[in-house]
């Protein structure tokens, strides 16, 4: 029988761009193995402090559109108080506040339950940073 509780990190390169990157086969991947047909929680989790983890739809603009919304509520200028890095990189450190740096979604049977348009998605403002981990961790 396979843990109750399993983990994984994936290792992305997201590149010099902001991006919007849809993960969701890495982690329905992860839960062929991990759940084995159970029912549980899976945890997706990106530990740093200029990234987050949204469900959206994708592939019809939208994953444009959220990275536009970011430009207009979070403008990459000199406002910000944090100042290290490329101009305006304060602002993706206030990024997890509106797309946090984590989801828990329901699994099914093995597996993940989404609804017809959702995916799940590392969205990633930070040019500085072009290497990303996210954990995928299941509770059975």
């Amino acid at each position: 029988m396979p843990d109750a509780f399993t983990t994984r990190v994936l290792n992305l390169a997201t590149g010099s761009a902001e991006r919007v990157a849809d993960i969701t086969g890495e982690c329905q991947s992860f839960l062929r193995e991990a759940a084995s047909g159970r029912d549980g929680l899976l945890n997706v989790f990106v530990p740093h402090a200029t990234a987050g983890i949204a469900i959206i739809e994708t592939g019809a603009g939208s994953d444009d559109d959220l990275l536009s919304a970011l430009h207009a509520l979070l403008p990459a200028d000199d406002r910000w108080q944090h100042r290290h890095g490329s101009p305006g990189h304060g602002r993706d450190h206030v990024l997890p506040a509106f797309v946090p740096p984590h989801a828990t979604l329901p699994v099914i049977g093995g597996r993940l339950e989404l609804g017809t348009w959702q995916s799940v998605c590392l969205v990633d403002t930070n040019r500085d940073n072009p290497d990303r981990q996210v954990r995928l961790s299941f509770l059975g």
